[in-house]
């Protein structure tokens, strides 16, 4: 992950894909979903799970005090992020993005 603002035009991407699945076009938007999640594995490769969260947090931070992040972003981030997470981590997840929606 680059940054959250790239993150949210995927997600506003993954959006459009939803529409598309109603009309036979939830191929790519599973695809696209698969690419996400490779790409955020790749970019955390060898880190910790609190370098990871400290460098989500940061950057989460950062766009919501730019403006350029915005709850709907966050809500994205979360969609697509907890269906990959065990129970714990989900509550921990959602915690984290309650917190940032509060900035």
């Amino acid at each position: 992950m680059k940054d959250f603002k790239s993150y949210s035009q995927n997600g506003a991407n993954q959006s459009n894909g939803a529409a598309g699945a109603k009309s036979g076009g939830g191929n790519a938007n599973v695809n696209q979903t698969v690419n996400m999640a490779a790409m955020l594995a790749k970019a955390f490769e060898g880190k910790s799970e609190a370098q990871v969260l400290q460098t989500i947090i940061a950057q989460a931070e950062q766009g919501k005090r730019d403006g350029t992040l915005t709850n709907a972003d966050l809500d994205n981030f979360y969609n697509t992020l907890a269906p990959l997470l065990d129970g714990f981590k989900r509550q921990k997840l959602k915690g984290i993005i309650a917190k940032l929606k509060a900035i």
